[in-house]
């Protein structure tokens, strides 16, 4: 017989976004649940990024919520400082996290206005089902990795991988790389590869803004301060005092300011951890869009030009698997897995669905999402009492 378990939140994914809801509702003594399909929390930073990983953006907006990063700890932290500080996390909240949990589905069964989650405990073969007022799906956006249809790549005689996979460099000394992808995980891991001794070109297709990091922080700061168009433009003048016309080596600058571009559509602009001084410096080549793979090793670039590759890392992104078992999507979700409603609302809260971790605003997003999630639930339940109450005194 199939177990069944009553708790008031069901939350799916135990990434950062999960666990940092489940701590502002255990900080509220609202009983919660997070379902994680992986055998860890935060799985994405400890199995799907690569060694040198540093997070782009100084820790005061890497924090999640009611509990700061060490003052003790760098500005800017390495991927395995983040995963001690999410330990730190789920320990202090107390965050109660079932491991190896697939979620088969999630339906909505409007009798009862309850969700019933069906998972499956890939460690014992086992199915549980979670019934629950409130259901929070803190999957994300980067749940699976994507690779591209490409003319050819199926007769590709050399190693092709999806970012998620790489590591580090450091069989790739002597080799062409070619990386697909030119956000920040593109340009992180041509630059990586680079001074691993690789000969590294990178596929740019789109203008970009491209920033230090101290400048990305004084940006950030001075949005609390000044109009966005005010602080585009100091942005962008900081850019090409540092990095100066880049055009001739590929990079090309958008007409629009940087945080409008992240407002708009949430395109984030590349931090640079030395891709860009290396583009400039010629140690990471630019090259177009792949028209297709010909033969054996060559890749052919749709400006006519050719090259062969021992290896292509693509580096374009993931694709969110929410509709594969959340079937009734439909409430808050479109039929690309990302939420109806635009960013600052898209959390949700219509008929007891959230999700966090959608907002294209990383880990600030984050924190921005579990906050009003955890305190939106927690008005739903007191309404609902209320209601009760005056219900059973006018009974009376």
């Amino acid at each position: 017989m199939m177990e069944m378990i009553e708790v008031p939140v069901v939350i799916v994914g135990a990434g950062p976004a999960g666990i940092a809801t489940a701590g502002c509702l255990n900080r509220l003594n609202i009983a919660n649940i997070v379902l994680e399909r992986d055998d860890c929390n935060a799985s994405f930073f400890r199995k799907r990024a690569h060694d040198n990983l540093k997070l782009h953006f100084d820790k005061k907006f890497c924090s999640l919520p009611h509990y700061p990063i060490p003052a003790s700890l760098p500005n800017f932290i390495t991927r395995v400082q983040f995963l001690r500080y999410i330990e730190s996390y789920v320990a202090y909240f107390n965050v109660n996290i079932k491991y190896n949990r697939t979620v088969d589905s999630a339906i909505l069964y409007e009798r009862s206005d309850k969700w019933r989650v069906v998972a499956k405990d890939t460690s014992s073969g086992t199915y549980e089902t979670y019934v629950s007022d409130f259901l929070v799906v803190a999957t994300g956006e980067n749940s699976e990795g994507y690779i591209p249809e490409i003319e050819g790549l199926e007769k590709y005689e050399g190693v092709y991988i999806h970012s998620s996979k790489y590591l580090n460099g450091r069989d790739t000394y002597g080799k062409n790389v070619l990386v697909v992808g030119s956000g920040n995980s593109g340009m992180d891991i041509a630059n990586d590869l680079s001074n691993c001794g690789a000969y590294t070109s990178i596929v740019v297709r789109s203008p970009m803004h491209f920033f230090s990091k101290e400048t990305m922080y004084a940006g950030m700061s001075m949005l609390k301060h000044f109009e966005v168009k005010t602080v585009d433009k100091f942005m962008v003048l900081m850019s090409k005092l540092m990095y100066g016309n880049m055009s001739k080596y590929g990079l090309i600058r958008p007409k629009e300011g940087p945080f409008a571009m992240k407002i708009k559509n949430g395109t984030t602009p590349i931090i640079d951890m030395g891709c860009v001084k290396k583009i400039k410096n010629r140690q990471v080549k630019v090259v177009p869009a792949i028209l297709n793979i010909e033969e054996a090793k060559t890749v052919q670039f749709t400006n006519g030009q050719r090259a062969q590759f021992d290896m292509i890392i693509f580096a374009i992104g993931y694709r969110t698997n929410v509709l594969t078992w959340l079937k009734d999507y439909e409430i808050l979700f479109n039929e690309d897995g990302m939420p109806k409603p635009s960013y600052p609302n898209h959390w949700g809260g219509e008929q007891g669905i959230y999700c966090a971790g959608f907002s294209k605003m990383g880990l600030e997003g984050i924190s921005y999402d579990a906050k009003n999630i955890a305190n939106h639930i927690q008005y739903s339940i007191n309404l609902k009492v209320s209601f009760n109450h005056s219900y059973l005194s006018n009974e009376s």
